[in-house]
């Protein structure tokens, strides 16, 4: 239940990963001869090695199709990504940052430059990128998520809640996929978990998805939070006081 909240927080480069598809087994290191393949080639060599998690040799696959095509903007996405999965972020953000250079409205390539910031804490920057992502791609729902993020982890959560109501607008389920792998948000503490599941629970309430709002809040309880009572003050949850099941996970406060 406790890791379910980071998987929440998917960055949305986990996205461009996904989008790729499953790929059959990469080819065996001998039987190589990149020389010889094409930049289409390497690039679905380079998917597969990906998708078996072979990341050193999805690298040399992606540098050996760059060599032969430069300005590819999509390669230079995929083998930053791998190179994240490999948590160079260096290397990762550079070849992000090529891609965008190659392609100034590459939303994928700028969300994740956001990514490489979001993992070093750097929030002010990672929200900087996830707003340029979203602003060339507003209807997708992943950047959103990620810009809430930053602002949740700036303490903004006005502007964290609002980020995850335009989600939720735009995918139903943008705050319940769990089926991406790879890295999530980097919540350490007992007390931001808690913290980021009450923030959820207001955006289920405000939506009026009642199991979502109580899932959240019982994590909440779980991790600690302090200030469950408020349920009982907060407008978000207004409609729900009189819930059973809400009382049952926060009792209501006792009269005086």
């Amino acid at each position: 239940m406790r890791n379910t909240i980071l998987r929440i927080m998917m960055l949305a480069l986990l996205v461009t990963l996904s989008r790729y598809g499953a790929a059959a087994a990469a080819p065996e290191q001998g039987d190589i001869n990149m020389k010889a393949m094409t930049v289409a080639e390497l690039e679905k060599a380079g998917d597969q090695a990906r998708s078996v998690k072979d990341y050193n040799l999805a690298i040399d696959y992606f540098q050996a199709a760059l060599r032969k095509d430069r300005k590819n903007a999509v390669i230079y996405n995929k083998l930053g990504l791998a190179e994240l999965r490999k948590e160079d972020l260096g290397s990762a953000r550079t070849h992000f940052e090529r891609a965008v250079k190659v392609n100034s409205k590459y939303a994928e390539a700028v969300n994740n430059i956001g990514a490489v910031y979001y993992m070093q804490k750097n929030y002010g920057s990672a929200a900087k990128y996830f707003k340029k992502a979203v602003a060339l791609s507003e209807t997708d729902a992943t950047f959103h998520v990620n810009l809430g993020a930053a602002w949740f982890s700036q303490k903004k959560m006005d502007r964290a809640i609002a980020e995850y109501m335009r989600a939720m607008e735009l995918d139903p389920d943008a705050l319940r996929h769990d089926n991406r792998t790879g890295i999530a948000a980097q919540i350490s503490s007992p007390e931001e978990r808690a913290q980021y599941s009450y923030l959820l629970a207001k955006a289920y309430a405000k939506r009026g998805d009642v199991e979502g709002c109580l899932q959240c809040l019982k994590r909440a309880k779980e991790d600690g939070y302090r200030n469950l009572a408020n349920v009982y003050k907060d407008e978000e949850f207004s409609h729900l006081r009189e819930n059973p099941r809400l009382q049952e996970v926060v009792p209501p406060p006792t009269a005086k």
